[in-house]
């Protein structure tokens, strides 16, 4: 186990970099700088030419970009991303307070996913063919078909005109105000984990289908055990395996769409950290978000492949 683990890691490192040097790349590819931004006027006239010049070479943009990037990079492995050239603020300080919000509604999102995933896969399985099933699959392609964004503003309409009730703009961690933490997070855990949720269901309905038929589950029944105990004890754990590497792809998917989903709500979170860096062509802040979501990528992927030993002993990785 322990030298699979070691082969996936030195297996990841080129994967990591070239996440890291393609974004530190495009950045620089892309129309306009942060240093346009900052200074008031824009390039309209001399003295703000002179102006944005002498701020990059302050802040080192006129540097050749492997010089650049190796300057970056050197410090990014010690955890140290400089200053945002936006705010101003040190981006570790603005980790800080945005990755709880983040985790937070990662955490949520996937907690609602699952919860509805699971039951209903199952259910469909044990409902093949009847009423409840085609419900329930109706219900799974909707989460397809409609993208989370779209989810999001359906349910903020949805509450204000038949309940006129939006969720509050105000922020507060679940230790200081659980209840307006809960109010602030439902919203959008559902509307970002439908979709994971309609995946998640799809593919237990089909794993469960597949193991029900099988012939260790025949004797299971034959022996008189009870078909909760069936179904939860020897069905369902031999059918999630194939769920768990899903959902392990399905949280580094639920980035993209939190990023999307913090905008809608204005919750102050990662996402909606790299949409305003990315506006702002704030360089050193995209490069370290990138840089923390891939590691985040790494390690999850990793996990996933360490549960299915713990899911099923007959996998034994050397």
């Amino acid at each position: 186990m322990h030298t699979y683990i070691l082969r996936r890691i030195l297996l990841s490192i080129p994967t990591f970099l070239g996440a890291v040097v393609l974004v530190f790349v495009i950045m620089r590819l892309l129309p306009g700088d942060v240093v346009s931004v900052l200074v008031p006027g824009g390039e309209g006239t001399t003295a703000s030419t002179e102006q944005i010049q002498r701020l990059r070479e302050q802040l080192g943009l006129t540097r050749p970009l492997y010089i650049q990037f190796w300057d970056w990079f050197t410090k990014a492995v010690r955890f140290n991303f400089g200053q945002s050239l936006w705010t101003g603020q040190p981006i570790t300080s603005e980790f800080k307070l945005r990755y709880p919000v983040t985790i937070s509604l990662l955490v949520v999102s996937l907690a609602v996913s699952v919860a509805i995933a699971l039951p209903a896969g199952v259910l469909m399985a044990l409902k093949q063919d009847t009423w409840v099933d085609y419900a329930l699959r109706i219900f799974t392609i909707a989460g397809l078909s409609v993208p989370n964004f779209f989810v999001a503003i359906l349910l903020i309409l949805g509450l204000l005109l038949f309940f006129n009730w939006t969720p509050p703009l105000e922020y507060r961690p679940l230790w200081e105000d659980p209840w307006l933490n809960f109010k602030r997070f439902i919203l959008p855990a559902v509307a970002t984990g439908y979709r994971l949720s309609a995946i998640g269901a799809r593919m237990t309905r089909s794993s469960m289908l597949e193991v029900l038929r099988e012939d260790y589950i025949r004797t299971a029944r034959a022996k008189g055990l009870r078909e909760m105990v069936v179904v939860s004890r020897h069905a369902l754990k031999n059918a999630i395996i194939p769920v768990v590497t899903l959902i392990g792809l399905e949280v580094i998917a639920l980035f993209g769409g939190i990023v999307i989903v913090e905008t809608v709500f204005t919750i102050p979170g990662m996402g909606r950290f790299l949409v305003d860096a990315i506006f702002h062509r704030d360089y050193t802040s995209v490069q370290a978000l990138v840089f923390v979501f891939a590691i985040f990528v790494l390690v999850v992927n990793l996990v996933v492949d360490l549960v299915y030993a713990w899911l099923d002993p007959r996998i034994r990785y050397r």
